[in-house]
């Protein structure tokens, strides 16, 4: 099974839904309504199963506004300031995810899919 596959099923049985409903576009929170306790239920599954050190705070882009906050303060470019935070996103993710925010929670499947493989590779 690959990592899609296998990210689309532990989200499915943590949020009790069906794996149909979950494609790599679909939005964690805004769309599957996961809250606090699904994603630290989904940081020990991940961890689990895919045997890997999960940092809660990176893969489920926790500090994405501090970090745009930063940029402000210090007068730094967004787009390259979140690429050197988040290096698991490309420069396309960290540029729709720019555009996204005033839609409110930005993270995708296909964004814990890039972070999983980022880190089995390294």
């Amino acid at each position: 099974m690959d990592v899609f596959e296998t990210v689309k099923k532990i989200v499915a049985d943590i949020l009790d839904i069906e794996e149909e409903k979950i494609l790599s576009r679909t939005y964690l929170i805004r769309d599957l309504g996961a809250e606090s306790i699904d994603l630290l239920e989904l940081a020990v599954s991940l961890n689990a199963g895919f045997q890997i050190e999960i940092k809660d705070d990176d893969i489920f882009l926790r500090k994405l506004r501090r970090y745009l906050e930063e940029t402000k303060e210090k007068g730094l470019d967004q787009h390259s300031y979140l690429a050197g935070q988040y290096p698991f996103l490309s420069d396309a993710r960290i540029g729709e995810i720019l555009k996204e925010l005033k839609g409110g929670p930005v993270l995708t499947i296909a964004d814990l899919v890039s972070y999983i493989s980022y880190y089995q590779n390294k």
